[in-house]
């Protein structure tokens, strides 16, 4: 009975530390302030926007790719990002990541990215996401 007792409470353990560590990626983002000094500055930059296409007519950013990748979870979503790394694979710009909220979607996208040879200290998720974007002047709307 020890025995099993102790196996078990050592596959727990295991198994809890595998969690941690499978969530404990870590991601660069951008405050909305400091992309609005960027974008004030005009830093070179691509911005990747993976908004659903109502999202991305209702507010996006000038020169933003529009990718339509939210949420990013399918093999499907994850392929609408071809045109944008083909874009991108030939530049040394920092690439910031636009998803409505900047979360999950934003998460998804940066590490397709990084899994697809573009460096970390590249790629940036805006805080917030589009729909947290307080400085209107910056964007942009499809007619």
């Amino acid at each position: 009975m020890k025995k099993i007792i102790l196996t078990l409470f050592s596959f727990v353990i295991m198994s809890s530390a595998f969690i941690s560590y499978a969530h404990a990626e870590k991601f660069n983002y951008v405050s909305q302030k400091g992309f609005k000094t960027w974008l004030e500055s005009e830093k070179k930059i691509l911005i990747c926007d993976i908004q659903p296409e109502n999202g991305f007519n209702k507010h996006h950013f000038k020169k933003a790719i529009e990718t339509n990748a939210y949420p990013a979870k399918t093999k499907s979503d994850l392929k609408k990002l071809k045109p944008f790394i083909q874009k991108a694979k030939n530049s040394d710009k920092d690439i910031v990541i636009i998803c409505p909220r900047g979360k999950g979607g934003a998460k998804r996208t940066y590490s397709y990215l990084k899994k697809n040879n573009f460096p970390e200290k590249r790629l940036f998720i805006l805080e917030g996401g589009a729909n947290g974007w307080p400085y209107k002047e910056f964007e942009s709307k499809s007619e």
